[in-house]
């Protein structure tokens, strides 16, 4: 799986979704212009020692990312979607796009992938979730979908047995 960030601007936000992404295995996909720098003590600090197993590549802009990515099918979380992100079929190499905390992911890209925009369901009168929950969310909907394969799903007790 792949988590892409389009120009992040919370530090917090990112060390969390990085935090995730290297449980998960996922690569993360940072965006330019970032709203911090990727070194950053708040965005370390919230990815806490997972650092090692994170694979994370940054671009200058969006056309870099397609690029250098050959064009990936990707699926835009957008509060703009028809669909919801349970309504689509993810691979075990997906691509899921996330906007910038203020904005969202811009309608200028957005108008380009019409059948890959998807939402998470929430009330009319919320604007949306916090980034680095809707990234969680989305993510492990995909990671189900493909059985989380390569993801341990049994844990055990450390001093007693079940």
């Amino acid at each position: 799986m792949h988590i892409v960030l389009h120009e992040p601007e919370i530090p917090q936000n990112t060390g969390n979704i990085a935090r995730t992404c290297a449980a998960t295995g996922a690569k993360l996909h940072l965006i330019e212009p970032l709203g911090f720098s990727i070194d950053e003590k708040a965005l370390k600090r919230a990815g806490l020692d997972y650092w090692h197993l994170l694979d994370v590549k940054t671009y200058k802009n969006f056309e870099e990312f397609l690029e250098k990515n050959n064009y990936p099918k990707i699926y835009m979380a957008t509060t703009k979607s028809q669909h919801t992100h349970v309504d689509v079929k993810y691979d075990e190499d997906s691509y899921i796009m996330f906007g910038k905390e203020s904005a969202g992911i811009p309608e200028e890209i957005l108008v380009n992938y019409p059948d890959t925009c998807v939402r998470i369901p929430m009330i009319p009168e919320a604007r949306s979730l916090n980034l680095s929950n809707s990234v969680a969310v989305i993510l492990y909907e995909a990671l189900r979908q493909t059985d989380f394969k390569l993801l341990q799903t049994e844990g055990a007790l450390h001093r007693l047995h079940w």
